[in-house]
């Protein structure tokens, strides 16, 4: 009997445990989709809407992790990456600092130095514009397919576009960015210019001292939260399995497909295979894929938020409170500080110091900042990134049956539904909507 023929038969057959060896095996599914967070979910369902089918391999919950707790901005402004000229002068002034914006936590970490080498290398002109508009043109996409999603399937998310709002207290500061707003026009991404007593009558929540802001009209916000999981409620509508509180340990591809070796909740052993396998795990892809021979530049770059229930005097739209970095997001759910960036490995504990500066920032700028001890939720999430800033997204050049999806740094909500279909189009052989070149894996091997 051919392989095809039994690969098939077994896809057709009921999804029962085979003991063998002491391990629970399960039949082959379509696509195994490692991950569900935003990403994951993203493709799984560009994946069924393309007529494969979809099994979803979650180690917690659906959107538990990274996906959950950031400011829920959708961002085309955020085309520039943070690799730009002049960056590591203003980080060398920051990262040594505990609750400065960007903070690296001293320690021998050989993997993080080389990073940070690259990284500082694409700090020029040439690499700045080549990442913007790889950037962009995820941006764009998703921005278009969210919005269709939304619709078609109904995502109760609190989706809004409304636009996003840099606001400034730094004379300095607000002229800096000023003189970035014409590169970032002819790039397509438009901005608007007002002035602190203009704005301020536009935005009664904001105490007296901003000196301006830079309007990004075409942005939107959602909940994070609740966008994952209508994601995973249309992909299990549509036939797709979820399997959460599963966790990877390894993979194994062969010329039929990919065997994984999960764990569950309980600790029980099992295997799970796929004609294909997509490998979204955020920040901890690296280590899954390394055996396999795949080097991925990614690092942990952890984000802080604290959330609370709506506030009374809310500002009207999303703020970027540049002169601290701090995002401010008001849903008619609730309200959320969010951002800074902490490299310290997978450090699993919530830092005070940098919980601390998200609440500053909101009394400096806010009249009404939420009270400290009515949060709901403070809470910490590690943003996959890149040197480059960009995504790893495509094939595997070591294994024709592994996909790869991770790498989004702070912009996977964003970037969520061009990456997945983008992945789905290639993996069914389809035409994709926008150019792959920029975001293959090979760039780093």
């Amino acid at each position: 009997m051919a392989l095809d023929h039994l690969l098939e038969v077994a896809a057709d057959a009921p999804h029962r445990g085979l003991t063998g060896a002491g391990v629970s095996r399960s039949p082959v599914d379509e696509v195994l989709v490692l991950g569900g967070g935003a990403i994951g979910l993203a493709t799984a369902l560009a994946l069924l809407e393309g007529g494969r089918g979809v099994r979803v391999i979650e180690a917690g919950t659906v959107g538990g992790a990274t996906s959950h707790g950031n400011c829920g901005t959708i961002t085309p402004s955020h085309a520039p990456p943070l690799a730009a000229p002049g960056v590591p002068l203003r980080a060398l002034k920051w990262m040594f600092t505990p609750d400065a914006p960007l903070y690296l936590k001293p320690r021998w970490d050989p993997a993080l130095w080389r990073w940070l080498a690259h990284f500082a290398a694409r700090c020029n002109r040439r690499d700045w514009l080549a990442s913007t508009r790889a950037r962009a043109a995820l941006l764009d996409d998703s921005m278009q397919r969210l919005q269709d999603w939304i619709g078609r399937h109904r995502l109760d998310c609190e989706f809004s576009q409304q636009g996003l709002d840099y606001v400034f207290a730094d004379p300095r500061n607000f002229e800096r960015y000023q003189a970035e707003c014409g590169a970032l026009n002819e790039l397509g991404i438009g901005t608007e210019v007002i002035d602190g007593g203009a704005y301020l009558r536009q935005e009664p929540a904001l105490r007296e001292g901003v000196v301006g802001a830079i309007r990004f009209a075409h942005d939107a916000h959602l909940r994070p939260d609740r966008y994952v999981a209508e994601l995973a409620r249309v992909v299990r509508a549509r036939g797709g399995v979820i399997e959460e509180g599963c966790q990877v340990r390894s993979l194994q591809p062969d010329e039929a497909g990919v065997r994984v070796q999960v764990v569950d909740a309980d600790g029980a052993e099992g295997e799970r295979h796929g004609r294909d396998a997509v490998v979204a795990l955020a920040a901890w892809t690296p280590p899954l894929l390394a055996p396999l021979g795949l080097r991925l530049p990614i690092q942990p770059g952890k984000g802080y938020s604290i959330t609370w229930t709506a506030q009374a005097q809310a500002p009207r739209r999303p703020l970027l409170l540049k002169d601290r970095s701090v995002c401010v997001t008001a849903w008619g759910s609730g309200f959320r500080l969010g951002s800074t960036m902490e490299f310290s490995g997978h450090d699993a504990t919530l830092n005070p110091l940098r919980l601390a500066a998200l609440e500053r920032a909101a009394h400096e700028y806010l009249r009404q900042p939420p009270q400290t001890g009515a949060a709901l939720e403070r809470w910490y999430g590690w943003r996959p990134m890149t040197w480059d800033d960009l995504p790893v997204l495509g094939r595997s050049p070591r294994h024709r049956h592994l996909w790869l999806a991770a790498g989004h740094g702070m912009l996977g909500i964003s970037m969520s539904a061009a990456s997945g279909q983008l992945l789905a189009d290639l993996m069914s052989g389809r035409a994709p909507a926008i150019d792959p070149a920029p975001y293959r894996v090979e760039r780093f091997q």
